[in-house]
């Protein structure tokens, strides 16, 4: 039986980035992927360019049920570590928006990188091949491969959460943390479009393809970023991030001229030239079609001069203050993350250790720390993968 000090079980960020560290500090490491090519997640990601991480990456961009858990390994392995580790390989970057660094080439330049980290420590990559089963002794796990068998003093579990099931996502992490009694907590697409029920939708169709910048609201929680309507819903990366935030049956709030009191631009628009049509005004600051759709919707026919304050109060309030409940999410198919994972409750936060399985070590998008969209989730998986390697 083929032995080793450490198997990693996923080929993505955060299992790459853990194995070449552990191989760094002279353990004999094996990753293992069923996947026939490393960090698919990762080719796909940032349109190709890979969003590699995020300048202002702290606690605060992430959720988790317990929101302390990250500081500790985001302190340890920072986005200034990631992005000296990026120039050391020789690879150009930009920063796009809001801190987000891509590649100025290809997303395959970050993955050559992890690769080139593992083969420089000595680790093994096995591809396309898929673990049956992982039991426990007094000396370590034992993982069945079919007919094979492997040993190892430390398992790490890197297999990534259920979302874009289409690239092989599945719930195997979940399942291994509850067979060594570990908790998971509720599990949900996350950074994924809205959708709405087929009336609203039949309403909106027109609108599909518009983008605005808007602000969008879920409780207390606010993002400022573009919403495009699509033909299913909202999406968008303001839409995207609320998503981690909403709840089936919430109302969200949109504003779509955010900073801008829309009652009183519509009634110093009247005062100027009344006129004009509410649809030809509101299309000076949104698209043609958004603006006549809202003013068809809110009864606001005619000219200006026409309209009472009552009328452009509803206006301004279809515009600003847009409150609507998504029928759903479009699920783990088009969802960039899942909310939730391995509870962070059983994990040791600096090493990302089981505390009651030694030798056990959760890292990455299987845990219950989500991040943000803008390159927040790959700092995650650097750091949690770091940590996890200076301990296995």
């Amino acid at each position: 039986m083929q032995s080793f000090d450490v198997v990693v079980i996923g080929a993505g960020a955060a299992g790459m980035m853990c194995a070449a560290e552990a191989g760094r500090r002279g353990r004999s490491v094996l990753v293992l992927d069923h996947a026939a090519a490393p960090g698919e997640k990762i080719r796909i990601s940032g349109g190709g360019r890979c969003n590699f991480t995020n300048l202002h990456a702290a606690p605060a961009n992430f959720v988790s049920a317990n929101p302390h858990f990250c500081i500790s390994a985001l302190r340890r392995y920072t986005q200034r570590d990631f992005i000296t580790l990026v120039e050391r390989h020789g690879i150009a970057w930009h920063e796009k928006t809001l801190g987000q660094l891509f590649c100025d080439g290809s997303s395959r330049q970050i993955i050559d990188l992890l690769l080139a980290e593992m083969n420089r420590a000595g680790v093994t990559l096995r591809l396309s091949s898929k673990v049956d089963s992982v039991g426990c002794d007094a000396d370590g796990f034992v993982l069945a491969l079919g007919a094979e068998q492997l040993r190892c003093r430390s398992l790490v579990v890197a297999t990534g959460g259920r979302s874009i099931p289409k690239m092989g996502a599945t719930g195997f992490g979940y399942d291994l943390a509850a067979r060594f009694g570990l908790k998971v907590t509720e599990t949900r697409p996350a950074l994924v479009p809205l959708t709405f029920e087929p009336a609203l939708l039949e309403r909106l169709k027109p609108l599909a393809g518009i983008a605005v910048d808007a602000e969008i609201g879920c409780g207390r929680t606010r993002f400022r970023e573009a919403m495009l309507f699509t033909h299913r819903g909202l999406s968008g990366p303001s839409v995207l991030q609320i998503s981690s935030y909403w709840r089936e049956g919430q109302e969200i709030e949109v504003s779509m001229l955010p900073g801008t009191d829309m009652f009183d631009w519509l009634r110093a628009a009247r005062a100027a030239n009344g006129r004009r049509a509410p649809h030809t005004v509101l299309a000076e600051a949104l698209p043609k079609r958004l603006a006549q759709t809202i003013a068809e919707a809110e009864g606001a026919a005619g000219n200006l001069a026409d309209l009472s304050d009552k009328v452009l109060r509803r206006v301004a309030e279809a515009v600003n203050g847009w409150r609507v409940r998504p029928a759903g999410s479009e699920g783990y198919r088009t969802a960039e993350v899942t909310l939730g994972g391995v509870d962070t409750a059983g994990l040791d936060s600096r090493t990302m250790e089981a505390k009651t399985v030694p030798g056990l070590y959760f890292i990455g998008e299987v845990v219950d720390v989500t991040g943000w969209l803008g390159g927040y989730n790959f700092q995650w998986a650097w750091s949690s993968g770091w940590c996890a390697g200076q301990a296995v």
